[in-house]
């Protein structure tokens, strides 16, 4: 969970960073360190506890369902929204600036959560609605199986919509992930420059990973559903998935960051070389700040701004400052 906030304060704190692809990671970190607390406190809890005092209330046991299902959907919503970023930035970059603009980013993380939110609200509302008979749940934590498993009426809508929700919420994020990768591939052979290509293959192998493993987890989880015998094994792989997997997502979108914070310092490096160990100096016509209208001291501070997004360490001389 710390690494995962972490990596949200390091974006929003570099301005270096504040790039739609690093603001839809946050997404998936805020996602990850959302799913950490709501499993990790309660696991604890009743690892240090006797057996007579594992209990939850009914209510709590509903909440806990939501959150552990709504943190499952949103990787998946919000991966999606990560392909399409990739999509636009290989296969179409010179609208990249146009479309992924900050308005496109909210648009899209809201689009995931919400999707993620309203699906998960009606699967885990066909089961609270149905009378409980049994009050004991097998399962370390609390998710719609344990909540409708507290029930003797027919569960034939929960299966139907249960199933329906993991064809719609799998199919979707396999078939859009798995086509924006064809044509990203189908970009990237036509290419001849091995440089783009090598950048793409590396911000695509982050993204790529991060699914590979989401996937593998949620289809051990649901094969380990079909053996009862092995419930014990699915008990381990559930906690394993809710606790390991954000702590990998941190460690490889942190070693994603890590290159353009290298690069800048890099590139700072070199500056200050080719200049003899001086910063470099940016000079501005006097007559270029004062096209738009804007104050002078205001076109300094966009200036200055630009600069420093694009890793250029230095300060700014107006003419009329040298020939006055």
């Amino acid at each position: 969970m710390v690494s995962n906030l972490g990596l949200v304060a390091l974006i929003f704190r570099t301005r270096s960073l504040q790039q739609p692809m690093y603001l839809l990671f946050c997404n998936m970190s805020i996602n990850d360190a959302f799913g950490a607390t709501i499993i990790i406190p309660h696991v604890l809890r009743d690892i240090l506890m006797s057996h007579s005092g594992r209990y939850i209330h009914y209510f709590c046991c509903v909440i806990q369902a939501f959150c552990v299902h709504f943190h499952a959907s949103a990787s998946h919503t919000v991966l999606m929204i990560m392909a399409f970023d990739r999509y636009v930035a290989i296969c179409n970059p010179l609208r990249y600036a146009t479309i992924m603009t900050n308005t496109m980013v909210v648009k899209l993380s809201v689009t995931a959560w919400a999707v993620a939110f309203v699906m998960v609200a009606i699967l885990v509302g066909l089961s609270v609605r149905l009378s409980r008979c049994r009050q004991v749940i097998f399962n370390l934590f609390c998710d719609n199986a344990s909540l409708f498993s507290l029930s003797c009426e027919s569960l034939l809508i929960n299966h139907i919509y249960g199933l329906g929700y993991t064809v719609v919420l799998l199919g979707s994020s396999m078939s859009s992930v798995t086509l924006t990768y064809l044509k990203i591939a189908a970009v990237c052979l036509r290419s001849k420059n091995k440089v783009l290509n090598s950048r793409a293959l590396q911000t695509c192998a982050t993204h790529l990973a991060v699914y590979i493993l989401l996937l593998v987890a949620g289809f051990i989880i649901v094969i380990l559903h079909r053996f009862p015998q092995l419930s014990d094994h699915r008990k381990v792989a559930s906690v394993l998935g809710h606790v390991a997997l954000p702590a990998l997502n941190a460690i490889i979108y942190g070693l994603q960051i890590k290159e353009p914070i290298d690069n800048r310092v890099e590139t700072a490096r070199n500056n200050v070389k080719e200049n003899g160990g001086q910063l470099p100096v940016l000079f501005v016509l006097a007559e270029a700040m004062e096209d738009d209208g804007d104050h002078p001291t205001e076109k300094h501070d966009h200036i200055q701004a630009q600069m420093s997004a694009a890793g250029l360490q230095g300060f700014i001389i107006q003419r009329h400052a040298l020939t006055s």
